[in-house]
């Protein structure tokens, strides 16, 4: 559904851009070059984007847990990874195109759907109605990819050590059934916290999550950094994924986020998002530091 209204939220938006719709007129670069010209409030509103990006896309890597149970691991991961590019490009960056180009910057409220203003803009019926059911189904979508994620995360732990061995009962079928339960416990507990606080429970959170986002990110591209030279020393032949421009594009994709993160230290609303990841982050890998001292001395 979300999909699918995606898609024809892209084919009216390029229908009316050129005109093609009843009652329209071809609208042209006029909103992109006039009310103040291209970024008429400097480049503080593509930072103040990037950072809402950034917290959009976070868990975008689930894609991958997902296809590395499939039959095919090697091949589906590439795949996986390849869909998400194109998707990303097709239906949001597409979309955000239509949307600049269609309305003009300036006839924007705060807490207005954007897509419910194009829809209105180009008189469809019903936009808002329409367009919280899609929503609501996207956020449905949302919270199932994430509980699968999260339940694969904990079952990882499981099988390291770092959480109860309960954890690794699975099914049949092989679902962890244990993780997921633990998982969704979790946030039944996340949501009673935020009904009894609601006005610091979630703030806290998020604070704690945004920055997280980008330090996960760079631990992966170094990673690859690390491990891809050792496997093509040792066993080449498991290889089988190679990202292209390697190292160099891994190289500014780190530069790309540690630009980020000089970003929301400069934000003063980002900022405590930035502070916050980073204890939560130290945190995390203070424990991980005691437990391989432990290990060793055992």
């Amino acid at each position: 559904l979300k999909v699918g209204a995606i898609v024809l939220f892209l084919v009216l938006g390029v229908l009316a851009i050129v005109g093609w719709l009843p009652d329209t007129d071809p609208v042209g670069l006029a909103n992109l070059t006039g009310q103040g010209g291209f970024l008429p409030n400097g480049w503080s509103g593509v930072v103040s984007g990037v950072l809402a990006v950034v917290f959009a896309f976070g868990g975008l890597e689930v894609v991958t847990i997902a296809a590395a149970e499939s039959d095919d691991p090697a091949r589906n991961v590439a795949r996986a990874v390849r869909s998400a590019v194109w998707r990303i490009l097709l239906f949001y960056v597409g979309s955000m195109l239509v949307i600049v180009t269609l309305l003009p910057w300036t006839s924007m409220e705060p807490g207005e759907s954007p897509y419910v203003a194009v829809l209105d803009a180009i008189g469809v019926p019903a936009a808002g109605q329409i367009m919280n059911v899609v929503v609501f189904v996207a956020l449905l979508s949302a919270l199932n990819a994430n509980l699968y994620g999260s339940s694969r995360m904990v079952f990882s732990l499981a099988e390291r050590g770092e959480a109860p061995k309960g954890l690794l009962k699975v099914s049949g079928g092989g679902v962890p059934r244990r993780a997921v339960l633990a998982s969704v416990a979790f946030g039944f507990v996340s949501v009673l916290l935020n009904l009894k606080w609601p006005d610091s429970v979630f703030l806290s959170m998020l604070n704690a999550v945004g920055a997280v986002l980008l330090f996960v990110w760079g631990l992966i591209a170094v990673s690859e950094l690390r491990l891809r030279r050792r496997i093509e020393r040792e066993a080449p032949e498991t290889l089988t994924l190679r990202m292209w421009g390697f190292p160099w594009l891994t190289w500014v994709a780190l530069a790309a986020m540690g630009a980020v993160l000089v970003l929301m230290l400069c934000d003063a609303g980002a900022r405590p998002q930035v502070l916050w990841s980073a204890g939560a982050t130290g945190a995390v890998l203070l424990v991980a530091w005691a437990r391989e001292l432990r290990a060793r001395r055992d």
